[in-house]
Formats: C-alpha cells, sequence, structure tokens
C-alpha cells in the first residue's frame, strides 16, 4: 500500500486580474488531500472508496490512471482522505490528482516528480473542466510553497517553467515561477470558510462583462496586479505588516468589483480587529476568506462567531510526498 499526500492552496494576490494578464500568488496550506492506493485482488477493475471507478464521476482519476497505469496492469484500489474542503476554492481537486500521481510514480517504480505531477494535473483538471483550467493549484499543490503565475517572465523571481495549452481553439501559455520568502516567527494564516459555494465560471464572466461594458474599469485589474507585485517583494523582504495592507487592498479592488459576497463580507469584518491583513481568496461569490495575523486562534475564534469555519496554516506547507509504502 502507498499512501501519498498533496496541499491545498490559498491565493494571496491576483485573482481575475491574472485573467487579464496581471500576476498572481498562491501559496500552499497545512490541509491536505491523501491518496492510499493498493492492488485491487477481489474484482477486475479499479475501485474507489470501495466502488467500481465511474469515470464520469471521477475524470481527474480516470485521466491520470490511463497515463500512469501500474506496468503489470493490475488494477488498484484508491482510498480518498483529506482536510480541504470540497467546492470552497482551495484545491482540493487538484491536490487529490497531484496526490495520486505521486502514488502512481511510486508504485511504478518511478522517482517522485512534482513536475510531472503538476502537468498531468493541470491536464487532467483541463479534461473535467471542458479545457479551462490554470496550471496554479495543480503547480501550487505539487510544488508546495509560493507560486506565482505570469503572463510574462518575471524578473525579479525563480522562473519554474512556461506551460502552454489548447483552449477554445487558442493557445493559452503561462509563465510559473517561485521565490523565498521571509516569515517571521508566529505568523499564521487563518482561512475562514462561509460554506456558500461560488461558481468561478460565473464571476469570471461577471468580470468580463463588467470589463466590456465599462472598459476604463481595466485599470482596477491593473491596480491588482501592482498591488500584487508590491506584496511578493514585501513577503521577500519579510515585511508582514505590508503584505497585510497589500491583501486588504487587494480585497477592496476586488470588492468594487462585485466579485464578493455578504457571506465573505462577514467574515472578513469579523477577522479584521485581530488581523494584519484580510481578503476573499479565489474566485468570490462564496467560498472563502484569508487573514494573515498574530493571532491566529483569535481570529479563528471571531470567524466562528459570525458562523464561518475556520483553520489555521503556517507558511510553505510541504509539496507532493509519500506518506508511506510497504
Amino acid at each position: 500500500m502507498v499512501k501519498a499526500s498533496a496541499p491545498g492552496k490559498c491565493i494571496l494576490f491576483g485573482e481575475h486580474a491574472v485573467v487579464y494578464g496581471q500576476p498572481a500568488l498562491a501559496c500552499s496550506i497545512d490541509q491536505r488531500m491523501i491518496i492510499e492506493i493498493e492492488s485491487e485482488k477481489t474484482f477486475n477493475a479499479w475501485r474507489v472508496d470501495g466502488r467500481t471507478l465511474d469515470a464520469k464521476k471521477h475524470p481527474h482519476i480516470e485521466y491520470i490512471r490511463t497515463r500512469l497505469s501500474p506496468h503489470d496492469g493490475q488494477p488498484m484500489r484508491i482510498r480518498i482522505r483529506g482536510t480541504i474542503p470540497k467546492a470552497s476554492g482551495l484545491g482540493s481537486s487538484a491536490a487529490l490528482s497531484v496526490a495520486l500521481c505521486g502514488a502512481l510514480q511510486h508504485i511504478r517504480d518511478e522517482p517522485i516528480d512534482p513536475l510531472q505531477a503538476s502537468v498531468l494535473s493541470h491536464l487532467a483538471e483541463a479534461e473535467a473542466q471542458g479545457g479551462r483550467a490554470s496550471p496554479m493549484d495543480t503547480a501550487t499543490s505539487s510544488l508546495g510553497g509560493f507560486v506565482v503565475l505570469s503572463d510574462a517572465i518575471e524578473e525579479s523571481l525563480d522562473y519554474i517553467e512556461t506551460r502552454t495549452m489548447d483552449v477554445n481553439g487558442e493557445t493559452r501559455q503561462w509563465h510559473l515561477h517561485t521565490f523565498d520568502a521571509q516569515i517571521p516567527e508566529g505568523v499564521a494564516l487563518v482561512v475562514g470558510n462561509t460554506g456558500v459555494r461560488g461558481s468561478t465560471s460565473a464571476m469570471v464572466d461577471q468580470v468580463a462583462r463588467l470589463i466590456e461594458k465599462s472598459p476604463k474599469r481595466k485599470v482596477e485589474l491593473e491596480t491588482i496586479g501592482a498591488i500584487a507585485r508590491r506584496g511578493i517583494q514585501s513577503l521577500q523582504e519579510g515585511d508582514m505588516e505590508a503584505v497585510g495592507r497589500a491583501m486588504t487592498e487587494n480585497h477592496i479592488v476586488l470588492r468594487s468589483l462585485g466579485v464578493s459576497s455578504p457571506e465573505l463580507e462577514r467574515l472578513i469584518r469579523a477577522a479584521a480587529p485581530s488581523s494584519l491583513g484580510v481578503k476573499m481568496t479565489g474566485a468570490g461569490g462564496g467560498g472563502c476568506m484569508i487573514a494573515l495575523t498574530r493571532n491566529p486562534e483569535q481570529t479563528v475564534g471571531a470567524i466562528e462567531m459570525e458562523g464561518g469555519r475556520a483553520f489555521i496554516s503556517e507558511f510553505k506547507a510541504e509539496g507532493l510526498k509519500i506518506e508511506h509504502a510497504n
């Protein structure tokens, strides 16, 4: 039996603006998806959580297992566990795909290759989403730490690779980067979940309609890009007060674009007094918010008093790893 895990992610800066060529920054979080996999000796079929694999229900698993099947062709039994809330914008499906890639790499007696896991998981996400998928979630889950996605190569960052994909007849290109952040002792992220499922495609379409109706508002997306670059620099310097200010500024612009929600605003107001900075994370319309804080327990309590579910995460959670193998 092989047990592999991969972390979720949250977006610190740049959601929505990244669609228009601005940089976005994600970081891995402590919450993880775990895959346990072993040979299926009873049934002549792949099984997931005690049932025959349904390709329509688990398109990510179907895509990956056809490309990383064991050399002997033996069907496998998969068990899925994890602490990343589903449909919350924290990358649970990406982490599941990445963990599965790592487990199958190990079963095939191949070295664990986070970049291969990132690429295959990105392709699996695109297949499941009809061709529309950014590599940010899968890269952050595979590699861990901080990942910056940009339409340009950012000279001040450490370049990882360029990813290209055909999307609806057009070629999309993304440049992936990372960097070393100086995180002082005692600073943590608190993630607050509204429990409301937001639609990424609906929020992206809403912003697109807003820009089409009022092209001048594209300056707000450029503002988010400038805030993201300032936030990244502050992380490199270890200036967490400046990081927090940038997070809050980023949220104010996102709210002006109409992608926040009453539920998000309620949790953000609750977390703000005990935090260095607060913002929604992801596409919005529901989902999660994040707070940068030196008082994580107090911030968790404030969020939960307002009906949210909250958890604490340190920065730089490890990426793909094998937890156990025998």
